[in-house]
């Protein structure tokens, strides 16, 4: 890739992310949906400021695109103070995060995405810097290194996690308060389309904000994202108001179809019923078929294929359900019970 195209692909990402930053909610107030999760989140900032000092360490989990980078930001403004922003992959050794924990203010947000990630030695030293606010750092080694302890103002830990599974007992229990995010409902994300395209000043009809919000897979992030090209669309082929017919017509352009389904899901149900009749098959066997690496099927495409109910995950391997034949067009075949799942012994893990 040229140095025009590497400049070109970074001037565009951060147009995006300058766009998903400037629809971003700035209050509890005006954030839209998490109903009970802003509700808990309310009282324990409300509690800290009462007392004048920060509040618990707090945990969100949940799929990505949901909101906890935008809640760990309500919190530092509620609160009033700064906030830093890291992330697990980012602290491979405890000097890493020893670094980051010894400049905080008093009081301060940390924020730390995908916390699951982070190595071991890290988070070992998280747990004292959580619990009394100090670290030691080792100075030398062998025999001879000592441990200085560090003194660390009171602050507040902000993680973040798509796999709270993943997390270790210790960590998870020094969580004041853990936050469990969900998938919206469509009227929430009706009102993030709205409330979006009057940021954006774009033109939306109520039907067109509902067929963008009814495709967005329950995620905030992603009705943003097809919001700003639809925006796009209506710009260059209407007159720049996004009615039904101009959404409908824009989404087929970008292939999100009336499910949600794009590109990649299709391609995966696809190869699932062409290729292998349905199942079952192996993830890697699946992923070779539609030039995917392994992950990508499991973390991207899978998940929201199996709320939708058009595909299984089983000990033998992955199934598509009647409701993925059909979704597809394709004549379900005889072997799929009524209820959707390959009649096949075994297939569960029974005995044939």
């Amino acid at each position: 890739m040229s140095s025009d195209s590497r400049l070109m692909d970074a001037g565009a990402d951060n147009e995006e992310r300058a766009a998903e930053a400037a629809l971003r909610p700035k209050s509890l107030q005006d954030f839209v949906g998490q109903h009970k999760v802003c509700e808990q989140l309310e009282l324990v900032l409300h509690a800290a400021r009462k007392r004048g000092g920060a509040p618990d360490h707090i945990l969100l989990a949940g799929p990505p695109g949901l909101g906890k980078t935008t809640l760990s930001m309500i919190i530092a403004a509620e609160m009033g103070v700064p906030i830093r922003i890291t992330s697990g992959p980012a602290i491979q050794h405890a000097g890493d995060l020893a670094a980051i924990l010894s400049s905080l203010t008093e009081n301060e947000v940390l924020f730390l995405d995908e916390i699951h990630r982070m190595s071991r030695p890290a988070e070992e030293m998280l747990y004292m810097a959580m619990e009394d606010y100090r670290v030691d750092v080792i100075v030398g080694k062998g025999p001879g290194a000592t441990a200085i302890p560090l003194e660390l103002p009171p602050f507040t830990l902000v993680g973040a996690t798509t796999r709270s599974g993943l997390l270790s007992a210790p960590l998870r229990d020094r969580f004041g308060f853990t936050g469990h995010m969900e998938f919206y409902e469509p009227d929430d994300l009706v009102r993030i389309v709205r409330r979006s395209a009057r940021l954006l000043d774009v033109g939306i009809a109520d039907e067109g904000a509902a067929e963008i919000a009814s495709r967005s897979r329950g995620t905030p992030r992603i009705v943003n994202r097809l919001l700003r090209r639809v925006r796009d669309y209506a710009e260059v082929r209407s007159d720049g108001r996004i009615s039904l017919d101009v959404a409908r017509a824009a989404l087929e352009v970008y292939e999100v179809d009336e499910r949600g389904l794009d590109r990649l899901d299709r391609a995966v149900l696809g190869a699932l019923l062409r290729l292998f009749n349905g199942g079952p098959v192996g993830l890697s066997t699946l992923a070779v078929a539609i030039g995917e690496e392994t992950d990508t099927v499991e973390e991207v495409a899978e998940p929201f294929l199996v709320r939708q109910g058009l595909l299984a995950r089983t000990p033998r391997g992955r199934i598509a359900t009647a409701a993925a034949w059909a979704h597809l067009g394709m004549q379900v075949p005889a072997h799929i019970q009524p209820g959707g799942i390959p009649n096949q012994p075994g297939l569960f893990g029974d005995a044939p």
